[in-house]
């Protein structure tokens, strides 16, 4: 009976039904635009993965907001520069995607970087104020021998080791010919050239580098008999064993003396 008072459009009251919903049901066109207009106007809540607990798909690391960054990384206080990067490396890997997880694996990388930088320099001040400090409570002897004394540049120091090294083996070498005469002239003319450079006095290059020429050949002639023979080749002179302790003297002189 209801469907045929709705399809003859008569008017129903219902205490059941209200007014607005009456005049839907009359005019169907009007019902149809209102539904519409809601689904569109309607829009579902979007849930991010960095709301939601595990960051969707993403796995979270779990020690973001833990201090420690040894407890933090899940290595020991004591671990090796080796073992820090490892562990870093594998929890960036392990934790790919997921920003926040990243930002605190390397914060706590950061920090051991530092306090294993400012620890470095730390010790490498001490050593020099240990060393300082035994210079200075060294006795008077050691004081003025040290005087006398300097590190040069790195590149200075190789350039004469390969000098004095090349006179070496080029003494081995002719050692079936003649003695080494003229490869221990040579370095002695180098060692008081490389002395009067630095000191910028002729004569007392001159007495560095004979002196030194003078005790390497006196310590060779120690120090090579007491070598047994089994070390030794046996074409090898003791001129020339003698010789190459020499270059060793000279090289040192005119290297780090003043």
């Amino acid at each position: 009976m209801s469907s045929s008072l709705l399809l003859s459009g008569s008017t129903v009251s219902s205490p059941f039904i209200a007014p607005s919903k009456l005049s839907l049901l009359r005019n169907p066109n009007q019902s149809l635009l209102l539904s519409r207009n809601v689904s569109r106007s309607f829009k579902p809540p979007r849930c991010s993965s960095a709301d939601s607990p595990y960051g969707g798909n993403v796995p979270t690391f779990p020690r973001t907001r833990v201090w420690d960054p040894y407890k933090r990384l899940g290595i020991s206080p004591y671990a090796s520069e080796e073992e820090i990067w490892a562990s870093r490396n594998f929890l960036l890997e392990q934790y790919a995607g997921h920003e926040r997880s990243q930002e605190s694996i390397e914060g706590a990388f950061e920090k051991l970087l530092m306090s294993s930088f400012i620890h470095r320099k730390k010790t490498k001040i001490n050593l020099k104020t240990r060393l300082k400090k035994k210079v200075e409570e060294s006795p008077p002897w050691l004081k003025a021998l040290l005087d006398f004394v300097e590190m040069p540049p790195m590149d200075t120091i190789f350039r004469r080791l390969f000098l004095f090294a090349f006179m070496g083996g080029w003494s081995i070498m002719n050692s079936a010919e003649g003695g080494p005469a003229f490869q221990v002239a040579v370095s002695l003319a180098a060692c008081i050239y490389f002395l009067n450079e630095k000191t910028k006095s002729l004569g007392r290059a001159f007495l560095i580098g004979i002196g030194a020429l003078t005790v390497g050949w006196f310590c060779g002639s120690l120090v090579i008999p007491m070598i047994p023979t089994v070390f030794i080749n046996p074409t090898w002179t003791l001129e020339l064993l003698t010789s190459l302790v020499a270059y060793v003297f000279l090289f040192l002189s005119c290297t780090f003396l003043k």
